[in-house]
């Protein structure tokens, strides 16, 4: 998965002493969410001449303030990796200060443009808009975080999320032209816009997530 270019040491520090933290934010911002992401940046930072170093780092960091409130985890996340020393060993302090600002940035609804290629980067990493990902990772959402909720009240909260979010007036935004979101975006819309379609989606991911446990 990993791009041979990163640093191997820096890898195996990420491995060992990043990572294992995203075994405790539940599936829907887990450990195979954050190696997606770490994926996907490599991929973009390739293609947009980027420090792919920088961007595997900041695709590392990006959730790590899940382990406090989730309203302003993309600012706990900044000062998690601003406040660890051990990047030192490869990082110059501005470049620490760029990626501290791009996992500040990364979040959907943030009301300004990322500051930096980097923050576009994990902004777009971060957006795995492959509708069965993202449906499947709303309803686990909800799940997670709202387990008192009954089945129809989850229904709810999946179609006014999608809507707010997804939608073609929802607040995401892509930051960098022509990726392969753009085309998973127009296929989301259409789900929205199909109430039926909709609703036939959320009961197969309800069923399958609710039977699993």
């Amino acid at each position: 998965m990993i791009d041979q270019n990163v640093n191997l040491d820096l890898m195996q520090f990420v491995e060992t002493s990043i990572l294992p933290k995203y075994n405790d934010f539940g599936r829907s911002h887990g450990i195979q969410h954050v190696q997606r992401v770490i994926e996907r940046s490599l991929k973009l930072a390739k293609t947009t001449g980027a420090d792919v170093n920088m961007a595997y780092v900041v695709a590392a960091y990006h959730d790590v303030g899940m382990s406090g409130p989730r309203a302003i985890h993309h600012l706990t996340g900044g000062k998690i990796l601003a406040a660890d020393q051990r990047l030192r060993k490869w990082f110059s302090e501005q470049q620490i200060l760029i990626m501290r600002q791009a996992v500040e940035d990364h979040r959907a609804s943030l009301s300004h443009a990322p500051r930096s290629i980097y923050g576009k980067i994990v902004a777009e990493a971060d957006r795995d808009l492959s509708p069965d990902i993202v449906l499947t990772r709303t309803v686990q959402f909800g799940l997670e975080n709202y387990p008192e909720k009954s089945k129809e009240e989850q229904w709810e909260r999946f179609a006014e999320h999608l809507q707010n979010k997804y939608s073609a007036h929802g607040y995401i935004t892509l930051w960098i032209p022509n990726s392969p979101n753009e085309q998973h975006l127009k296929q989301i819309r259409n789900i929205i816009a199909d109430p039926k379609r909709l609703r036939e989606e959320f009961e197969k991911i309800y069923k399958n997530e609710t039977e699993e446990k």
